[in-house]
């Protein structure tokens, strides 16, 4: 169990390192495919969203982590469906936007406020029982949503049949939920029957608010070279045009191997000569 619990230290750090490398963006590639896509194809995407959204992944985590009864997982994962589509469905419909590095700051706030949940913190630091879990869950469902639109809309979804393509687009969300909570389940499932789990828990759980604060770190520093880039003093243009890159790695023609560099000074021109 502890090499299992080294690799998945490893894997929760390489994954949020990455994370402007694999962020769950809607790619060229998916605004292309979806131009005249059909329901299904919306579906599809939407699963694949959720399955790369690691602050969403660690967000259940979070919630699954210390859930032992049916009962309370159906309650909790309930609430923050309802939450999630809710938003997802009428800020998409509506075209409500807004900046989506300050939404997914926001939703890494509600990875570490879990994770102080599950480590007792309320108790230990302030005295006093922990917020009502239940709509605590649904109110972050909520936030979870308006991120999930905010990357929805970044689509070119046209008018003809949009609320089909939103709904399908968010039961393929839900699909994809099951599939990560049905992980999550088998996993702690098994790993609660060790010894380890006691030991280890609080240290997961420190994992975990480390990561939401990194990922936070991340979607700020996204946020800052946005909306302030002349304010980086070195290779400004530079240092923004590589996080733009990242941002399109996913694009059809990013793994062809002949490169156009534009910038480059045509064979045989002569260099300038400098007079003295």
């Amino acid at each position: 169990m502890h090499r299992f619990f080294l690799f998945l230290t490893a894997l929760l750090i390489c994954l949020v390192a990455s994370a402007t490398v694999l962020a769950h963006g809607m790619s060229a590639e998916d605004q292309a495919r979806i131009v005249n896509a059909g329901l299904f194809e919306y579906m599809r995407l939407g699963a694949t969203h959720m399955l790369s959204g690691y602050d969403h992944l660690l967000f259940l985590f979070g919630v699954m982590f210390f859930l032992t009864r049916f009962g309370d997982i159906v309650k909790l994962i309930t609430a923050f469906t309802l939450g999630h589509s809710l938003t997802l469905v009428l800020a998409t419909l509506f075209a409500v936007r807004a900046d989506y590095y300050l939404i997914d700051a926001v939703i890494a706030l509600t990875v570490c406020y879990k994770a102080f949940d599950n480590l007792d913190g309320f108790r230990k630091y302030f005295d006093m029982a922990s917020p009502n879990i239940f709509w605590a869950v649904f109110i972050f469902g909520l936030i979870h949503g308006f991120g999930l639109s905010t990357r929805l809309q970044l689509l070119p979804l046209g008018d003809e049949g949009l609320v089909l393509k939103i709904l399908a687009f968010n039961a393929g969300v839900e699909i994809g939920q099951i599939i990560a909570l049905s992980v999550m389940f088998v996993v702690l499932l098994g790993w609660r029957r060790s010894a380890s789990f006691r030991r280890l828990s609080n240290a997961v759980n420190l994992l975990l608010m480390l990561l939401g604060g990194l990922l936070l770190l991340m979607q700020l520093h996204g946020y800052q070279h946005a909306h302030y880039a002349d304010e980086f003093p070195l290779n400004t243009d530079d240092h923004y045009h590589i996080h733009e890159d990242m941002e399109q790695q996913a694009s059809p023609l990013l793994n062809y191997k002949k490169k156009m560099n534009l910038n480059s000074q045509p064979l045989g021109a002569e260099l300038p000569v400098k007079n003295d």
